[in-house]
């Protein structure tokens, strides 16, 4: 017997667009205040399983068709490659720079390469905790 789910589907819809985009200013403003690729990424994967509990883990991977262990390691590349960057310009190990740049519609923005190395650290905690969570639930 399937239960009707349809109020918790449609304020899940509307819950998971919110806190994704909460995470996507978490992750933004991370270089200036609290927040950044860590806690970012947790709040999307929290937005992710709230996706999971509303649905079913089928519906939920055909709609996503998300490889999360792919997620993984292009984020895990990401940040390495971030950090090997900073060899061809004889610094340290991940020593960051950054530049104001002109952008259209919203004017002088600083652009760190900290935001690189901190989407790596997005995409991993994404990809590992939703990695454990599927693999949880598909035991059940």
């Amino acid at each position: 017997m399937k239960t009707n789910d349809v109020i918790f589907q449609t304020a899940t819809k509307v819950i998971v667009f919110i806190i994704i985009l909460y995470s996507l200013h978490l992750f933004f403003s991370g270089h200036y205040t609290p927040g950044g690729g860590f806690i970012g990424g947790l709040m999307t994967a929290g937005a992710l399983v709230l996706l999971l509990l509303a649905f079913d883990i089928k519906t939920v991977v055909n709609t996503l068709q998300l490889d999360y262990i792919k997620l993984t390691a292009t984020g895990l590349l990401i940040a390495v490659l971030t950090g090997i960057g900073s060899f061809f310009f004889k610094v340290p190990f991940l020593t960051h720079t950054f530049s104001y740049v002109e952008l259209p519609f919203l004017g002088e923005t600083a652009l760190a390469t900290a935001v690189l190395f901190d989407l790596g650290v997005y995409l991993v905690v994404i990809g590992v905790t939703m990695t454990i969570i599927q693999t949880i639930g598909e035991t059940e």
